[in-house]
């Protein structure tokens, strides 16, 4: 079990605290908002009503002792960026800040944090991937050169396998795992002579133009 600090209990906030307590964390949750940290409460190990910005307030909590914080406060930039300092300077080491803007990120990042997550950006790209294309089963951008998508097995690879496919070769693209639609079973690391069949969908991964010509297949 890992400790998680949680700061600021807006929706991302608090299902993040949710999440992690249900995966078997041991999660404090604070925010200075009396009703929402009542209300988060049944859900998470601890919920403290405090001002994380202070040092004070997060060893009281016992911030220190954590593997990791999660900041988000919502469109609060200087609240976000000295809770960061506030919890970097107690020593916790895995940081991620939900960021509002492109200067919010680079701030996070200038001042130490392990991650700037922009959600309604990561929502967006994944949503515009998956109605443009028609057939996408899940998108996620990691990076400027690097996107994850699950797809439905095109029907011209039906009945081949993945070392007659080439695809690292023909498309610049690698399929990570295989879903076995109708088991509802992952193959991590698919075995290269296994039959695809159309019950199967495909884990991609590879840069965003090589995955969005790999879409329009049909």
């Amino acid at each position: 079990m890992k400790r998680f600090i949680v700061i600021g209990l807006g929706n991302f906030g608090s299902f993040l605290a949710k999440r992690l307590h249900e995966m078997g964390q041991d999660v404090v949750a604070i925010d200075t908002r009396p009703e929402v940290v009542d209300a988060i409460g049944p859900f998470v190990g601890r919920a403290v009503v405090g001002d994380a910005t202070q040092r004070e307030v997060l060893e009281e909590a016992g911030a220190r002792h954590s593997d990791a914080a999660g900041i988000s406060t919502g469109d609060n930039l200087s609240a976000s960026i000295l809770a960061l300092l506030a919890v970097r300077d107690i020593g916790v080491k895995e940081i991620f800040v939900k960021v509002i803007s492109d200067d919010h990120a680079r701030i996070a990042d200038a001042l130490g944090a392990t991650e700037s997550i922009f959600p309604e950006r990561e929502s967006a790209v994944g949503l515009a991937s998956r109605v443009t294309s028609g057939k996408l089963l899940q998108y996620v951008q990691l990076g400027a050169d690097l996107s994850l998508q699950e797809m439905p097995v095109p029907e011209a690879w039906i009945g081949k396998n993945l070392r007659e496919l080439e695809l690292p070769q023909r498309y610049r693209v690698q399929v990570v795992a295989v879903h076995d639609v109708l088991r509802d079973a992952f193959m991590p690391v698919p075995d290269p002579g296994r039959t695809l069949t159309q019950s199967d969908a495909l884990l991609v991964a590879g840069d965003p133009r090589s995955l969005e010509r790999l879409a329009r297949m049909r």
